[in-house]
């Protein structure tokens, strides 16, 4: 299977590489700048590929030609998108029409990424049938998209996911274990929130669903997610134990502490029935996520 993916230099982006190529598949990697993924033991090719240039677009995934196309690109800092909603209407809806256009002249089968910013958090966990009602701009910019997806002419699957967590060289963004854990290291003091809900999903969890799903090309709506519904304060405690930190630096704290552009749901999180049923899909324990954060970690330092 040839597999086209966007966004390749991010933390999915990079967990997918090393899945896919590790499984044998032959893969593209994409992103608006330089290759930044060079410690891969197996090879790749790779294109520079704005996704919001709809030339672009064309001209890549015509000349690959690819039989399944993984989205994982797309604007994620959800007060940014507050804040720059020209550019994030860019990167998150009409990039997603050109890849779905793209996709459907080429008969590939378009894997797109999703989120759990797309409902209010009022009922969580939600299952794959469950209304939309995003209450940032965000989580609209990621609903239209879906739509987008939904009513193209290609082949395609969404994947909605919750906070991803997960390590590789050269990061850009941290995510929360390691930013409880660096923290408290320094002896720094943290308020955490313990009044939003969530599903952690580990990176190679994620790139896993998404495989699954391209093995298949099943098509439809699937929650890829962790399974357990914790609160930023509970995963702060799983990582504190886990590296015997002083959990005393931590104050509980809701939400309203905080002053942000965009609001946050309180409590999404997912319902996995369908992608175990479908996929056979499997999510890895937070606690056991954390190990498998630590252990990457290390190897990394040597």
């Amino acid at each position: 299977m040839k597999i086209l993916v966007t966004g390749s230099n991010g933390l999915l982006g990079q967990k997918l590489l090393k899945l896919l190529t590790d499984r044998g598949e032959t893969v593209i990697a994409t992103a608006p700048t330089s290759n930044r993924v060079n410690y891969l033991d197996k090879e790749f090719d790779f294109h520079v590929l704005d996704i919001t240039d709809e030339d672009q677009v064309n001209q890549v995934l015509e000349r690959v030609q690819p039989d399944v196309v993984i989205n994982t690109a797309a604007m994620t800092n959800v007060d940014q998108c507050e804040t720059d909603q020209e550019l994030c209407r860019k990167l998150n809806v009409d990039s997603v029409s050109y890849l779905s256009k793209a996709c459907g002249k080429l008969g590939a089968f378009l894997i797109h990424l999703s989120t759990d910013f797309i409902f209010d958090g009022n009922d969580g966990p939600y299952a794959e049938e469950d209304q939309p009602n995003p209450i940032s701009f965000y989580g609209q910019s990621k609903l239209d998209a879906e739509e987008i997806v939904r009513s193209s002419e290609a082949d395609w699957a969404i994947v909605r996911t919750v906070l991803v967590y997960g390590i590789t060289p050269g990061m850009s963004r941290s995510n929360i274990i390691l930013w409880v854990k660096g923290s408290l290291e320094s002896g720094k003091k943290l308020n955490i929130v313990d009044d939003q809900w969530r599903t952690p999903t580990l990176a190679e969890d994620l790139a896993m669903g998404c495989y699954l799903i391209a093995q298949k090309k099943a098509q439809g709506i699937y929650n890829i997610s962790g399974s357990e519904m914790l609160t930023p304060f509970d995963m702060a405690m799983l990582t504190c134990d886990h590296f015997g930190l002083d959990k005393s630096l931590i104050s509980k704290v809701d939400g309203s502490t905080f002053s942000q552009p965009a609001k946050r749901p309180p409590k999404t999180g997912f319902v996995l029935n369908k992608a175990r049923r479908v996929l056979g899909y499997a999510p890895t324990p937070f606690a056991e996520g954390i190990q498998i954060l630590d252990e990457q970690a290390q190897q990394l330092a040597q």
